[in-house]
C-alpha cells in the first residue's frame, strides 16, 4: 500500500532558502520512520533538521526516532531557525 507524506506548507521556501545560502538540500519526508525532513550539508557539516508550520506537533514515528536517534537534529519553524540551525545568521545572507 502508498502511503501519502505530507510536508508542511513552509517546507519549499524552507529548501529555497537554504539552498540560496550555498546549502545542499536533500527532502528526506518520503522516507518515513518519523526520519526528520531534510538532510542539509553546509561548509562540511551535516544538519538534519525537521519542518514543522505554526504549531506542528511530532508523530508518534517521530517522537521514537527522536528518543532512539543517537545523533542530533533541529526542529525549525521559519527560514531564520533553519539558518539558525545551521549556523548563518540572518544579516550574513
Amino acid at each position: 500500500m502508498r502511503r501519502h507524506f505530507k510536508v508542511d506548507l513552509n517546507h519549499r521556501e524552507i529548501v529555497a532558502a537554504l539552498r540560496d545560502v550555498g546549502a545542499s538540500v536533500y527532502s528526506l519526508s518520503t522516507v518515513g520512520g518519523g526520519v526528520p525532513d531534510l538532510l542539509v550539508g553546509y561548509k562540511g557539516v551535516n544538519y538534519l533538521l525537521e519542518i514543522k508550520s505554526g504549531a506542528g506537533t511530532f508523530t508518534p514515528d517521530q517522537i521514537r526516532f527522536s528518543t532512539l536517534y543517537r545523533g542530533a537534529f533541529v526542529v525549525v519553524r521559519s527560514i531564520g531557525e533553519a539558518y539558525d540551525a545551521i549556523g548563518i545568521k540572518e544579516n550574513q545572507q
